[in-house]
């Protein structure tokens, strides 16, 4: 009987690795599974979703300045979004509704911060609606391109691609 349990166990939690393989960005599934998996209440919950936020912007930043410092109107341009807008919190509480609509499940966190803030800030419903489909686009695109040449064949091009323009 443990044994039986043992492999069910592992063919589980094989299953999770290998569906987790070709998982490029955090979306809408893996924000809602922070409230399933955090234990310890809704102060480790905020904890956690206000860390994975507070990461994306140092990452911002630092690209943003590695980038400030080539081609300081380049980076001005490619980082206009202001996406301090709104506090940690206020930004939590803007994804969880944000995500509570099942057709946005899809949508990458990184791409839903911009949208709440977007919102926050008052732009345009039109202009939204169209981040959110070009936004779908590219994902669903990427993911068909993962499906069809596979993750790793996909990031070699990529690689082979980006380390020739630096010779």
């Amino acid at each position: 009987m443990k044994i039986i349990i043992t492999l069910i166990l592992s063919a589980n939690l094989f299953s999770q690795v290998l569906e987790k393989t070709n998982k490029l960005l955090w979306d809408g599934t893996d924000w809602k599974n922070i409230e399933k998996r955090a234990s310890g209440g809704t102060k480790s919950i905020y904890q956690i979703k206000s860390a994975y936020i507070s990461g994306l912007l140092d990452g911002r930043l630092y690209y943003y300045l590695k980038a400030w410092a080539k081609d300081r109107q380049f980076a001005d341009n490619l980082y206009s979004d202001k996406l301090d807008y709104l506090t940690n919190k206020e930004t939590i509480r803007q994804l969880d509704r944000f995500y509570s609509d099942i057709l946005m499940t899809y949508v990458p966190v990184v791409s839903a911060i911009i949208i709440v803030h977007m919102e926050a800030e008052q732009v345009s419903k039109k202009t939204i609606d169209l981040y959110i489909d070009q936004t779908k686009f590219w994902i669903n695109e990427l993911r068909i391109n993962m499906e069809e040449e596979g993750m790793r064949n996909l990031l070699n091009q990529k690689q082979k691609k980006y380390s020739g323009n630096k010779k």
